[in-house]
């Protein structure tokens, strides 16, 4: 079964001028990740991680990445609607993880 990396974007200016998120915003924002979680299921080979550009060049737009599993792109699409970054906002890439021959 392909695996597919999603990567997470938002514009940096956007995320930086919002305000720090209430005790109550922050728990709404965490139920909303956990119940996009537990709705894809087995899907998610690794739930991922937010990431923050260290290198010369980096894309600082890029903000964190999972890695999902799905028969197909119309799949992992279907897996994603409703997904909480795009509620919040932002993009999210699909890339399909490519086997190395021989490997």
């Amino acid at each position: 079964m392909p695996n597919y990396l999603l990567i997470y974007r938002a514009d940096p200016a956007a995320m930086a001028a919002m305000p720090e998120p209430t005790p109550e915003q922050a728990a709404e924002m965490t139920s909303a990740w956990t119940s996009w979680a537990a709705r894809v299921g087995d899907a998610i080979l690794d739930f991922g991680d937010p990431t923050a550009a260290v290198s010369p060049g980096a894309d600082p737009t890029v903000g964190g990445y999972s890695l999902l599993q799905a028969d197909s792109y119309d799949a992992i699409a279907a897996l994603l609607e409703g997904h909480p970054h795009t509620a919040m906002g932002g993009t999210i890439d699909v890339y399909e993880r490519q086997p190395v021959p021989g490997m």
